[in-house]
């Protein structure tokens, strides 16, 4: 599996996985560090642009506020999210901040995999779209 960039040209793909409006993740693209899981096709370094058949298997979108690192959105298969749940990990691990994620209740799929990643649940979070949020917490730092 490839990780790259979000490009704006994705935004239709990461609005049908994610089951949100197109607008909402051309805005998260432009605001947020956000990388797509893809198949792992070895890439041709001297296309600069992905293919508009590419298959998007999941996203991740990440930003810093306080020294915390904030995972904003995440979705996709569970090993597109396994593998992306690196990208802002490593990040915060480079910069030793902390990883917060806020997940809607309902998603327990995602769940799983945040607290196999090592992550633990911190408690309830603010409603999102009428729907209860649960707040994970990864700190490395604090060991």
């Amino acid at each position: 599996m490839d990780v790259r960039d979000a490009v704006e040209t994705d935004a239709d793909k990461l609005a049908a996985l994610a089951d949100a409006p197109t607008a909402a993740m051309r805005r998260l693209i432009r605001e947020r560090t956000v990388r797509v899981a893809t198949d792992d096709l070895g890439a041709d370094p001297n296309v600069d642009a992905p293919s508009a058949s590419e298959p998007i298997h999941g996203f991740v979108g990440f930003d810093v506020r306080d020294g915390v690192v904030h995972v904003t959105r995440l979705d996709g298969t569970e090993t597109a999210v396994e593998r992306l749940l690196e990208e802002p990990l490593g990040f915060a691990a480079t910069e030793s901040f902390p990883v917060e994620i806020l997940l809607v209740e309902s998603e327990a799929n995602l769940a799983d995999t945040v607290e196999q990643a090592g992550f633990e649940r911190l408690g309830y979070g603010p409603r999102f779209d009428g729907e209860q949020t649960v707040l994970y917490r990864l700190d490395e730092t604090a060991e």
